[in-house]
């Protein structure tokens, strides 16, 4: 498999190209495995990206970024601009407006009430949402008709794209959710399990962790589209089961996200039944640190919420652990030319892209030199380091995934071989990355020392996502553990800067401070960055229409995916 030349662009390895529809829903079935196997399909009630791609057939956004990371329309005609006069001229409004004629798949009108409404819904006091910072710094959201929807910001607001775009931020129809907001918005399990929507498909059974099931949404607004009349969405097993379904056995149409060794995939190319598509986006596996303590002695509530961590607020812990790790070896096992060396939290666009002295470069007698200088030593000869008394003993968790594992592999000997104890914990992927407030091992619970995981963001400006560092963002009961800052990191400097890029047009302007802003989360112990991860998944040979997306959720085009002859 050549796999350099699908990863040379930012969206390479397209399909073919699309084919005219003889008519809705004339080629059968779409099959599609996420070995992460949605939880729930409402964004905004997970962080997960199983769970926010999965909705993005049924819910959808004003406005997305294609395969390109361009901003196109999608319920609207034209995206506003300053130039369009559809953002005032003092950037503090956007005015979208709604294509006429959008019908909810239950046949009512789409109107701009159902905006104001997704916007109070995400927002409310008592409530929890996993996208908040897509609403960061509005202060209002006005109708005043049917299809206009007005956005006020607090300051001007250069990059006015949060709220509404993106397959994080779709709207929710307000008929179906009025009565689930607040308090009330994980009990509704109807409404999250089989939202009302706008996309070309509708749900006709969820199972939970398992498998949906859906038909085209005769009330599409193309009439011609989807192609397909039912599409099944798979949950769970394996990265490799999920390769080895599309394009050694052809009995899937698709396969999210194959995080497996270059020679496996190459391997499952030979069956000949599909084949790899990839391209470089801003996904960064990384390494979380817990800013608080998870001591199972604390109460549930109390867990994680507790200020501060007992050692890994030092930061000659944090960057002792950052220094004894190989990155290129990481890179080399996991991915090859799949994967990058970086410790800059935005790894692309490269225009946010920070250069970290040091990072491809393990150092575990520096490490171990730095902690000796902070008088973190071992004193009772156990071979375990302590500070101020307390072990340098961590639980160390991620998903259930063999590059995952053997990443924890390695980097548990590195650690160990600077005086930490590093307990490993594997849990299953639709349970960790699902948004279930109850369980105790979802990540944004963070029910541990460390995690370690990859996320992305939707479009090429990481404004909103960097404010997932925000101290007021961070998961905790109040929010029934919904928050984007898992770490729950807390710097008041990070915070004034961040609203310093919120407010700030020039675009060199932007690329400086929003590097800083991923060094800080790196130097001040937010995480350890790992590896710059190229998006990988496969489809069948007799899939067309297929255009993998990087840049916003891989399933963003699927009602132009057709069958081929």
């Amino acid at each position: 498999m050549k796999l350099k030349s699908l990863l040379l662009g930012a969206a390479a390895a397209m399909a073919l190209a699309p084919a005219a529809f003889a008519e809705r829903a004339s080629d059968g079935e779409v099959k599609i495995l996420y070995w992460q196997a949605p939880s729930i399909l409402n964004p905004f009630l997970s962080g997960g990206t199983k769970d926010t791609e999965a909705s993005s057939l049924i819910v959808e956004p004003l406005a997305r970024y294609n395969e390109t990371g361009t901003l196109v329309p999608w319920l609207v005609d034209e995206v506003p601009s300053v130039a369009n006069g559809g953002v005032s001229e003092d950037l503090t409004q956007i005015t979208w407006k709604l294509t006429p004629g959008l019908l909810w798949s239950d046949g009512s009108p789409v109107t701009s009430a159902d905006v104001k409404f997704t916007y109070e819904y995400c927002t409310h006091p008592e409530g929890g949402c996993a996208q908040l910072t897509k609403f960061e710094g509005v202060t209002s959201v006005e109708t005043p008709d049917d299809l206009t929807i007005v956005v006020t910001f607090d300051v001007p607001t250069p990059n006015p794209y949060g709220p509404f775009v993106g397959n994080e931020s779709p709207i929710l129809q307000k008929a179906q959710f009025e009565s689930c907001t607040g308090a009330a918005a994980s009990t509704c399990t109807e409404q999250n399990f089989n939202p009302i929507g706008t996309g070309p498909f509708v749900v006709t059974e969820f199972k939970t962790n398992d498998v949906i099931t859906m038909v085209a949404n005769t009330n599409y607004r193309d009439p011609a589209k989807p192609a397909f009349a039912s599409l099944t969405l798979k949950g769970g097993g394996t990265a490799a089961a999920a390769g080895t379904a599309v394009m050694e056995t052809g009995e899937f149409d698709y396969a999210w996200n194959l995080q497996l060794a270059p020679d496996v995939i190459a391997k499952m190319e030979e069956g000949g039944k599909g084949v790899p598509v990839a391209g470089f986006g801003p996904l960064l596996e990384r390494i979380m640190l817990n800013n608080t303590n998870p001591d199972p002695a604390l109460g549930p509530d109390e867990r994680s919420v507790i200020r501060p961590h007992p050692f890994l607020s030092d930061p000659a812990v944090y960057k002792a652990m950052s220094m004894a790790i190989d990155r290129p070896l990481l890179v080399e096992v996991g991915y090859g030319q799949a994967g990058r060396v970086s410790c800059s939290w935005v790894p692309a666009p490269a225009a946010f892209a920070v250069d970290i002295e040091g990072c491809d470069v393990q150092d575990i007698d520096g490490a171990n030199k730095m902690l000796d200088d902070a008088g973190i030593v071992d004193t009772d000869g156990d071979g375990i380091r302590e500070k101020d008394g307390v072990p340098l003993s961590i639980v160390y968790q991620s998903s259930v995934n063999a590059v995952r594992q053997d990443f924890q592999a390695l980097i548990k000997d590195w650690w160990e071989q600077i005086g930490m104890e590093v307990e490993l914990r594997a849990i299953d992927s639709s349970v960790f990355f699902g948004g279930d407030a109850g369980s105790p091992d979802t990540f944004q619970k963070f029910y541990a020392d460390v995690e370690m995981y990859a996320n992305t963001f939707n479009g090429t400006d990481p404004q909103a996502y960097l404010g997932n560092g925000l101290c007021d963002k961070a998961p905790r009961p109040a929010t029934q553990w919904q928050g984007e800052n898992i770490s729950r990191f807390c710097d008041e400097e990070y915070d004034a800067l961040h609203k310093e890029l919120s407010e700030t047009a020039d675009m060199a302007e932007r690329s400086r401070i929003g590097k800083e802003l991923s060094r800080m989360a790196f130097e001040r112990g937010s995480m350890i960055p790992l590896v710059h991860r190229g998006r990988l998944s496969a489809h069948s040979n007799s899939l067309g229409g297929v255009k993998l997306n990087v840049w916003d959720s891989e399933l963003w085009n699927v009602a132009d995916w057709y069958r081929m002859d």
